[in-house]
């Protein structure tokens, strides 16, 4: 067959394989972040202890005490939050804590005071009245991770990505 007639074939073919590698970048790139559900309540994350304590809580100060008293005991039962490396949106939920509350989730060794930030993950923010959810947007590598509220100081739940 002449150069000619073999050329054009060429270039359809690189191009068809072109796009089909296009498109499933496209699908990966496009993917959905998985939506994890938190819930809020005086002192604590329901979905990490599974269990509502009811405490009973008007300020921060209310959980300070809560937490130092049983904290350390809850995080022994509490559910360690196992996922995937990927892209997520923790969907923070503020349920009948008659305040402002937050969340932060960092990586298990983040210090704050270290000069070297950008190294380490941390994604935090308040905001979260009475009845409010807000989303934080996040990618996770492998490695563990914590998560807790400086606002409605609850402990310092685990999580793990592998």
């Amino acid at each position: 067959m002449p150069k000619s007639v073999i050329a054009p074939f060429a270039g359809i073919a690189a191009g068809i394989a072109g796009a089909v590698m296009m498109a499933g970048f496209a699908s990966t790139a496009m993917a959905a972040p998985k939506i994890i559900e938190i819930t809020q309540v005086p002192c604590q994350f329901l979905e990490s202890e599974t269990t509502n304590h009811h405490y009973t809580s008007s300020k921060k100060a209310d959980c300070v005490a809560i937490n130092k008293q049983s904290g350390d005991q809850r995080l022994e039962s509490a559910a360690v939050m196992t996922l995937e490396p990927g892209d997520y949106i923790f969907r923070v939920a503020n349920d009948n804590v008659p305040y402002e509350v937050g969340f932060w989730l960092r990586d298990k060794d983040y210090d704050w005071t270290d000069k070297v930030l950008g190294q380490k993950l941390s994604v935090s923010g308040g905001g979260l009245f009475k009845g409010k959810t807000k989303d934080y947007a996040v990618t996770l590598e492998p490695g563990e991770y914590l998560y807790s509220c400086p606002l409605n100081t609850t402990p310092n739940y685990k999580l793990v990505v592998k």
